[in-house]
């Protein structure tokens, strides 16, 4: 069973930057891939980022590619997004997942298991 709470959403000015957290309990975190998602009011829940749990392995949506990076420090149990250069369309709830069974990373909703209940994202323009 793994536990996840994120924090670092806020209110920001378009061309901001955020660092959202993800912190993890219990002791298979280090050992499986995370990902971050977001939801925004009306739309379905959509992949942003995902890292391998070395770290080594990492995937972006295509919108994000260049601005957000995703990493992970394993002796913290605990995953990052950095998101650079804000825009106003990045408004979201965003979300942290955990997998249960795989070490690789994935895109789908489907392929984690443990969720965490989200960190608002508001970016004015």
């Amino acid at each position: 069973q793994v536990q996840l709470v994120e924090s670092g959403g806020r209110l920001v000015q378009a061309g901001g930057s955020l660092r959202l957290s993800c912190a993890a309990s219990g002791r298979t975190f280090s050992s499986v891939s995370m990902g971050w998602f977001r939801q925004a009011p009306g739309k379905e829940r959509e992949f942003i980022a995902s890292i391998s749990w070395t770290g080594g392995t990492a995937y972006y949506q295509d919108s994000v590619k260049g601005r957000f990076t995703i990493s992970r420090d394993n002796a913290k149990n605990t995953g990052y997004l950095q998101m650079n250069s804000l825009k106003p369309e990045d408004t979201a709830v965003y979300y942290c997942a955990v997998s249960r069974t795989y070490a690789m990373p994935g895109r789908a909703t489907g392929f984690y298991d443990y969720w965490g209940q989200g960190t608002q994202v508001t970016v004015s323009s």
